[in-house]
């Protein structure tokens, strides 16, 4: 093991490129602390000491965001416009029939669809700083706490200052687009994935040091024992998959001899990643953001709706809500999978190319067998999606940690995958100069 880490260094293009993602990665973190123009930081720095809820509402952007969120840094929004880009530009070409064809013209239609993804990122990101702006600005972002201090953490609320605020953020949104694209062309991994790996891990420290100074080092050990478990099941999962047998049949193109040889298809356990658990939260955040916006003038009653909301879907500490949490990743699995992996286009593609699995006839019969198998496997996959997600919240009632558990939900399963694939990355350019990988 430490040898193969001794030639990673003693490769220059490897060094190269870690050295590349590595200061990508110290620039990022440098923005997530450097404060948005017009922001108060020692009020800021106040709320977030003294504020007992991390702002539930925002835990999932906060997450992704490293912190930055509720700092008002100018990467405030983190790398969150970008996914959210992605997801709506994927999902369109169900609904638009020319981003299906872009998507089937190659590597020009796939620029393209970049290049739109780029551009609503921009929007998302004007979309998304302005909503942030004002939640600071109404003193509602640390969840109504009444401190003065929570309400003053913006010092001017002039037209100029707003505008300028909102240029900050969007123009920082824009620059980590760009980063995590440099690091996927001269870097070691996906760049987007990385950034989204430092976020989280970011998070790490300061959450145990949370941990162990509330319940005190005999909890803390015992969080880290789960957390080892834990992330060996996920391990395990995630590198779990269910291998379709294909064969091609033998055929002559002039003198040659094409075909005739054996492969699979892969149908992972969990092939949506977490988007489901990004779904799920989006969708019951709603709720909590309506509430916050009809909240009553001071000293009056909230309706009964409200007060309601409030109580059941805001912490996540209620069966409730747990209980809508665990049916919607379930729910969202099924969506993003029969999205995402289409069984009727594999189907002719093997057709096309004279492949067939053994027992089962080309064409339909193919495609709902395959439709079959998908299902079966996408079961266990979605309950394990939604345990996992489950894991921060029953923390939260069980010991009092706050939803930021790091072993637990979305942070894990980015952390775990992002880590395996960059690892499998490197391993495979270490082969390609010494033979031998950094995993034997």
């Amino acid at each position: 093991m430490f040898s193969a880490v001794v030639r990673i260094f003693r490769t220059p293009d490897l060094r190269r490129k870690i050295a590349f993602t590595l200061g990508v990665i110290a620039i990022y973190r440098l923005g997530c602390v450097i404060p948005t123009p017009f922001v108060d930081f020692a009020n800021v720095q106040t709320c977030l000491a003294s504020s007992q809820d991390t702002a539930g509402l925002y835990q999932l952007v906060n997450l992704f965001s490293g912190g930055a969120l509720l700092k008002l840094s100018i990467f405030a929004l983190g790398i969150m416009p970008y996914i959210t880009a992605s997801i709506i530009v994927q999902l369109l070409r169900v609904v638009i029939p020319h981003f299906e064809t872009l998507y089937k013209e190659g590597q020009a239609g796939q620029s393209t669809l970049t290049q739109y993804t780029r551009y609503l990122t921009i929007a998302l990101g004007i979309l998304q700083s302005t909503t942030l702006i004002t939640v600071a600005r109404s003193g509602a972002l640390f969840g109504n706490s009444g401190s003065e201090a929570c309400s003053s953490l913006i010092t001017d609320n002039s037209w100029y200052a707003i505008t300028l605020m909102v240029m900050a953020m969007t123009a920082g949104t824009g620059l980590i687009m760009w980063m995590g694209e440099l690091v996927t062309e001269r870097g070691i991994g996906n760049g987007m994935s990385i950034i989204i790996f430092t976020s989280i891990a970011a998070q790490f420290p300061s959450s145990l040091g949370a941990i162990g100074q509330s319940q005190g080092p005999e909890v803390l050990i015992l969080v880290l024992a789960i957390g080892l478990v834990i992330t060996t099941a996920v391990v395990f999962v995630e590198q779990s998959q269910r291998r379709i047998p294909v064969q091609y049949a033998k055929r002559m193109v002039g003198r040659r001899t094409y075909g005739g040889n054996n492969t699979y298809i892969p149908i992972k356990v969990n092939m949506a990643g977490v988007i489901p658990i990004i779904f799920a939260s989006s969708l019951l955040y709603l709720p909590a953001l309506i509430a916050q916006f009809n909240q009553p003038p001071a000293g009056k009653a909230p309706a009964p709706w409200v007060t309601w909301i409030n109580d059941t879907l805001t912490k996540g500490d209620h069966p409730l809500y747990m209980l809508l949490y665990f049916l919607l990743i379930i729910g969202f699995t099924y969506f993003y999978v029969a999205i995402t992996f289409n069984p009727e286009e594999v189907a002719d593609n093997m057709k096309k190319y004279g492949g067939f699995i053994p027992g089962i006839r080309a064409g339909r019969p193919t495609a709902e067998y395959l439709d079959y198998v998908l299902t079966r496997v996408t079961l266990p996959g979605s309950i394990y999606l939604g345990l996992i997600s489950l894991i921060p919240l029953i923390a939260f009632v069980l010991i009092g940690a706050n939803q930021n558990f790091p072993f637990g939900g979305a942070s894990i399963l980015i952390v775990v995958g992002v880590g395996l694939e960059t690892v499998k990355q490197i391993d495979s350019q270490l082969q390609q100069r010494h033979y031998e990988g950094l995993l034997k």
